[in-house]
């Protein structure tokens, strides 16, 4: 079973208005997700990954004590992640489901103390890597940052929100402004009910 580029859920432009353009959206899914596809495929042909699922993967090929990550790793885990991100956003209003809301208040005290971690947290991942909302084994909410492809399922954690914070998904749009960026992906991109469903 190899896998496939899935695709995104709305149109190229559909985001345009919201800050996330069409030549944004055709850089970032077209080519960098599909090469994750492409290179994942090909890293795990003819090993006993094969035929395995992405989350399978992930978790088997993670190694919490190695200074990089296998070639394996980094493929599926971004393939994986970006399957999760392009579902994380939406062209339509988003109103924030209020267990979803009630959950952010009781986690970090008010929706805009919960937009301000979570855009530090990304600001603040030193190179590639992602900010993510994550649900904990135990059920606790909780704000995290990844470096490169890592993602919450290596540490058994449900992702919730997750933002991508490589500058090819800013730097056509907000050059160097990464805080801009995530700013606009949470006031403006986020599909709330999508994140809500997640919990």
């Amino acid at each position: 079973m190899s896998f496939s580029l899935p695709d995104l859920p709305y149109a190229h432009d559909a985001l345009a208005s919201k800050g996330m353009s069409a030549e944004t959206l055709e850089f970032h899914h077209d080519i960098h997700h599909n090469a994750y596809v492409t290179n994942g495929n090909k890293a795990i042909e003819g090993t006993p990954w094969a035929g395995k699922s992405l989350e399978e993967i992930i978790v088997g090929t993670y190694d919490s004590a190695a200074v990089a990550q296998s070639g394996i790793f980094n493929n599926i885990s971004q393939l994986w992640n970006h399957n999760q991100f392009w579902e994380m956003m939406t062209p339509a209003a988003s109103k924030m489901p209020s267990e979803l809301e009630k959950a952010l208040v009781e986690s970090f005290g008010s929706v805009d103390a919960f937009k301000s971690e979570f855009s530090a947290a990304g600001a603040g991942q030193f190179g590639s890597g992602w900010a993510w909302l994550v649900k904990k084994a135990d059920g606790a909410l909780a704000i995290t940052k990844t470096e490169n492809g890592v993602n919450p399922l290596c540490f058994g954690q449900t992702a919730l929100l997750g933002c991508d914070v490589w500058e090819h998904s800013y730097y056509i749009d907000f050059r160097n402004k990464r805080p801009a960026y995530l700013t606009n992906f949470l006031d403006n991109l986020v599909n709330w009910e999508n994140v809500a469903s997640r919990m």
